[in-house]
């Protein structure tokens, strides 16, 4: 013991030259929180590099990596040596998972401009506060008032919050005594199927206007038919090699077609 302490104060082999096994046995019999710092260090970039693959979905960078890298101490707490796997294999499930977690707990399900995101917790605390001073619940033009805003700015923003919680579609509201309740998914409107039909159906009459006569057989029997290149190809009595390379043509024809349209 008196080898491992003094190698902790940097008498004998200090911390930065040992490897990752001799790092953990340490700290696996003593728990110093200098051979703790040590691993933290050399394993942060794990924090940062899962960090980074979660920005842009409603959660700050800075955020997430405070929670990865408090994960990263956890996983350096449970880690056990005499498992024979490497720590980066278990710290990286661990961290994921205390990620996942703070999106579920603080996230927003849809993606809301940052402002807005500010905007809301704003209202969330000028309704606490107007709450108290007038004793009943706030209305929008109270908000408004209180923020210096219009109603419309007060309005969007509480629409937009409704992204951090949504309802599920089996939430049930009473249907006026009848025995049944209705639930939300009754209510929502959908689309009807039909009309997407049409729709295609006139988008690719549109789109064969502009093949020949000789592009059209060749569609019609490639993807409506679901024939092989090498039947079509003796169709017109030539080599598979000839339906590929007009195939492609067609293909290059289309998309030229479909971009004209946008």
């Amino acid at each position: 013991m008196t080898t491992v302490s003094n190698s902790i104060n940097g008498d004998i082999n200090p911390l930065s030259e040992m490897n990752e096994k001799e790092l953990f046995e340490i700290y696996f019999s003593n728990r110093d929180k200098k051979v703790r710092n040590e691993l933290v260090n050399r394993y942060l970039y794990i924090s940062e590099i899962l960090s980074k693959k979660y920005v842009n979905r409603g959660i700050e960078y800075d955020d997430l990596y405070q929670v990865a890298s408090i994960a990263l101490i956890y996983a350096i707490e449970r880690f056990d040596i005499t498992r024979g796997f490497g720590f980066s294999s278990f710290a990286t499930p661990t961290i994921i998972g205390e990620i996942k977690k703070h999106f579920r707990d603080k996230g927003w399900t849809i993606r809301v401009p940052r402002r807005i995101q500010e905007f809301s917790k704003k209202i969330n605390n000028a309704k606490n506060v107007l709450y108290q001073k007038l004793n009943r619940v706030p209305k929008v033009a109270d908000i408004a008032d209180f923020l210096k805003c219009s109603e419309e700015e007060v309005l969007q923003a509480m629409e937009a919050s409704q992204a951090y919680s949504p309802k599920s579609l089996d939430v049930t509201y009473d249907n006026n005594g009848d025995d049944k309740d209705l639930r939300l998914m009754d209510l929502i409107g959908e689309e009807e199927k039909s009309f997407s039909i049409f729709e295609n159906q006139d988008f690719i009459k549109k789109i064969l206007s502009k093949l020949d006569e000789t592009e059209r057989i060749v569609v019609k029997n490639r993807f409506l038919e679901n024939k092989t290149q090498g039947q079509v190809a003796k169709i017109f009595d030539v080599s598979q090699m000839t339906i590929s390379r007009m195939e492609k043509k067609i293909i290059t024809k289309l998309r030229m077609e479909i971009d004209k349209m946008k």
